[in-house]
């Protein structure tokens, strides 16, 4: 289980390089498009549209490129390439508050699902969950002049614990709808965080864009060696994760998964939220990729699909291995980065 777990994986943080307050995750599991909102004009409801659009039945292709060297003697890394079918499904729409949750379906003859990234959209927030590097998360709070008119995205691991967040305004010009925050910090997809130590966090420009047989994430990142002093720039990279509808998979072995473990996972939600919500930040006591907190969690979760445990017995058992690894006196940048030598 765990072996193919890990492999499957690799593929689903091709995307997490993509890719989490005011942001905190609704427990409420509506999936009526026309919730009530009291936001009612064109702009709103054409932002709604665009953001719900993005529900479907995807082949995904994963396409990252180093472009731009910043580093003398630095050596542009090979272009990474991979794809997968996965379904996005909408777990929650409040109006003002729209929840996806990705679901990877992989494998050869013996198919088999993995949960996936997470995003969560809040119009006019009063405030963003961001990622502050090392495996740390603050809490940005913002201005009602900061948000006019526009959403929160804030994107969770495959565990449910945050990744980054940032605001931005939807437009929809020339016949294009998109949203383009500012650049914001992330952490290192897992196709970088297994491999290499060069750098530690991404300087990120992420573009969500809706086409004709689906939708684009567009990526400008700059690779930031944070170690040393102030923040520098390593290498640039494009990336462009393109979602085009498709049905020729088994999708019932997607939502047949969600339909199992919905109940677990809404229990986990519901722990990291809290744990957002009482601290004004916090991280985790592991550095890099924290395969260490995503591996049980997502085995609980495939216990729960197979019946072998319960949602709550699973649920109690998450929480304590979340406990085991959150602190919510993450310390100094430095210090935090230097427990991972």
């Amino acid at each position: 289980m765990k072996i193919r777990f890990i492999a499957a994986i690799g593929l689903a943080a091709a995307a997490l390089g993509v890719g989490l307050g005011g942001c905190a995750t609704s427990t409420a599991q509506s999936t009526t498009p026309g919730a009530t909102s009291s936001h009612r004009n064109a702009d709103f409801e054409a932002d709604r549209k665009a953001i719900l659009a993005m529900a479907g039945n995807y082949h995904v292709t994963f396409d990252f490129i180093e472009t731009v060297a910043f580093e003398k003697g630095y050596e542009l890394k090979d272009r990474k390439l991979s794809g997968g079918n996965e379904i996005v499904r909408v777990i929650a729409d409040d109006g003002d508050f729209i929840s996806l949750q990705h679901i990877l379906v992989v494998g050869g003859d013996d198919k088999f699902p993995v949960k996936h990234w997470r995003q969560d959209w809040r119009y006019e927030p009063e405030s963003v969950l961001v990622f502050t590097g090392a495996n740390t998360w603050e809490t940005r709070d913002l201005s009602k002049a900061d948000v006019k008119g526009k959403w929160s995205q804030v994107v969770y691991q495959v565990d449910d614990a945050p990744r980054y967040g940032a605001v931005g305004a939807w437009e929809h010009e020339d016949g294009v709808s998109a949203w383009t925050p500012p650049r914001e910090w992330r952490p290192l997809p897992r196709r970088d965080a297994t491999k290499r130590d060069d750098y530690q966090a991404v300087d990120a420009i992420n573009r969500h864009a809706i086409t004709p047989d689906g939708w684009v994430h567009e990526q400008d990142n700059t690779k930031l060696v944070l170690k040393g002093g102030e923040p520098h720039a390593l290498v640039r990279e494009i990336g462009v994760n393109t979602y085009k509808k498709f049905d020729g998979f088994e999708i019932a072995i997607g939502d047949d998964y969600w339909t199992a473990t919905e109940d677990y996972w809404a229990a986990v939600r519901a722990e990291w939220t809290r744990i957002e919500a009482e601290n004004p930040s916090f991280g985790l006591t592991v550095q890099g990729e924290p395969e260490a907190v995503y591996m049980p969690i997502l085995d609980l979760a495939a216990a729960v699909e197979d019946g072998k445990k319960t949602s709550e017995d699973a649920a109690d058992e998450a929480r304590a291995i979340i406990a085991s690894f959150v602190t919510t006196s993450p310390g100094a940048l430095e210090a935090r980065l230097a427990s991972a030598d």
